[in-house]
């Protein structure tokens, strides 16, 4: 009998449980969103024309104040989106509210408000635990109704975001599958958000990663006062090699301490003028640097750069350092600090050009060495890929704002036989130096002896064109090649 009366209580609760989460899962299957988008690029060689536009879909879901919370990637350079729940045919046309590339996230607002009425937003829960289990939930594919994948916990680490290719922070991966179309998904564990979907591996089966809570609620934090600043840092170079006993003693550490060697500073950032090379830092905030540059926090072992991560644009951290064996503080605000040439993607903002008698100049960016094609690093010209990789050694001009590249030159009797200067960096032009692309009205302004002289870096031969022809022809060729006209700038002399 008791054993019969054991079981129904087995039963009933089992038949609760069942009931709870089969409940649950029904709330939490209405808040995921199915998000339609029609993209459209700009080109990077010629920037007044645009690529093809495309058209993709990705998974989002409903966040406090009415809002969706999707990736960053789903909605980027975007013409035209559309919202639409599980099982329902209306679409609804939504907008993008924010969006922060640097950590893949956007938030999407629908125009009909009613859309709302019967969505419950869902809320964060805090980071998993590693071996626990979540469930992954999107539109894989596409389809009408929500999927949901069970996975593993299998890692938590720092790592490189794709959407930029070069911003790195707080990842989770899992097991679960994530296919085409569950970016912008939740990632779900007792009915709570702990991350959200956004990027797999293709050299690899069943791993899949998402963002988890710390990097959403920075991002959420950010936009609390109307616009997105993004992720900061301090702007340092750093080497982990204080393993070596004879350097630590070299640079005057105490036995006791470890930490990582200040390699250098980004020119113009908050730490520059606070620290130097061969500084070595052994705490940021209240975590104390190992000599692989982690942490702990969160209760694991993470990169140093958790701790800044946790700062939002503007707000300072304390860090500690050695300095001929004295130990220092000082607090440095978190910035940008970038590099004049940034490793990042760029995103929903048309590039700047200047295009001067069909001499078509840009801003060198990396969407303009994509340009190439999937193997650009390898086959765009050798002074580009030294000066990419190299920007931080090369570059000692702190005014300088960019580099300046010769992206095309469209085809006139005037530019016949300079097609060889097409692709390398500007210089200086009439004698000028080239620091940005606005200087090139000023240094057009003017000539040599009735000449246009071009001069580019790591190339000792100048480019000449004949500068009374040039101005003669500027507008025409601008006209034949539908370039939106702009006046040269007005002679000087």
């Amino acid at each position: 009998m008791n054993n019969i009366r054991n079981g129904f209580h087995i039963l009933f609760f089992t038949a609760i449980f069942f009931t709870q989460v089969f409940a649950n899962q029904a709330t939490y299957e209405k808040s995921v969103v199915q998000i339609t988008v029609v993209q459209q690029d700009f080109d990077y060689v010629n920037p007044w024309k645009k690529t093809a536009m495309s058209r993709g879909s990705g998974s989002g879901f409903v966040i406090a104040g009415r809002r969706i919370l999707t990736n960053a990637h789903n909605v980027s350079n975007y013409r035209y989106i559309e919202v639409q729940k599980q099982n329902v045919a209306k679409r609804y046309p939504a907008r993008v509210e924010f969006v922060g590339h640097d950590c893949d996230l956007a938030v999407l607002t629908v125009y009909d408000p009613t859309f709302y009425d019967d969505m419950i937003p869902l809320e964060f829960g805090p980071l998993p635990a590693v071996n626990s289990t979540v469930q992954t939930c999107g539109f894989p594919l596409g389809g009408r109704t929500v999927s949901i994948t069970e996975g593993v916990v299998s890692r938590i680490e720092v790592g490189i975001y794709s959407h930029t290719q070069a911003d790195s922070h707080l990842l989770i991966q899992t097991d679960a599958a994530i296919n085409p179309g569950n970016s912008g998904g939740p990632v779900l564990q007792d009915g709570k958000v702990v991350g959200v979907a956004f990027q797999g591996l293709q050299m690899a089966e069943n791993i899949g990663f998402m963002i988890p809570t710390p990097v959403i609620e920075h991002f959420l934090k950010d936009i609390e006062d109307g616009r997105y600043d993004g992720f900061g840092s301090l702007g340092i170079l750093t080497f982990e090699g204080l393993h070596n006993p004879w350097l630590k003693q070299y640079l005057k550490v105490p036995e006791d301490r470890q930490g990582v060697v200040i390699l250098d500073t980004v020119l113009n950032s908050t730490a520059s003028g606070i620290l130097q090379k061969n500084d070595v830092l052994t705490k940021i905030g209240d975590y104390d640097i190992d000599n692989d540059g982690m942490i702990r926090i969160y209760g694991l072992m993470l990169d140093m750069s958790e701790a800044v991560e946790q700062k939002q644009i503007g707000e300072s951290i304390e860090v500690v350092f050695y300095r001929d064996g004295v130990e220092h503080k000082a607090n440095i605000k978190v910035d940008y600090n970038e590099p004049v040439l940034t490793f990042r993607r760029q995103f929903d903002v048309q590039p700047k050009y200047k295009c001067f008698a069909g001499l078509t100049f840009v801003s060198l960016n990396r969407n303009y060495l994509e340009s190439w094609g999937r193997n650009w690093i390898t086959d765009i010209p050798f002074y580009l890929r030294y000066l990419f990789y190299e920007v931080q050694n090369l570059n000692n001009d702190p005014k300088r704002k960019e580099y300046v590249v010769l992206s095309d030159i469209l085809p006139d009797e005037l530019t016949t036989y300079v097609g060889g200067f097409v692709h390398q960096p500007v210089e200086t032009v009439n004698g000028l130096p080239i620091k940005e692309l606005d200087d090139l009205d000023k240094a057009l302004a003017t000539d040599v002896n009735g000449f246009w002289v071009l001069k580019f870096l790591g190339n000792p031969t100048p480019m000449v064109i004949d500068a009374v022809k040039a101005r003669q022809r500027h507008l025409e060729i601008l006209e034949r090649y539908d370039v939106p006209v702009s006046p040269l700038p007005e002679q000087t002399r």
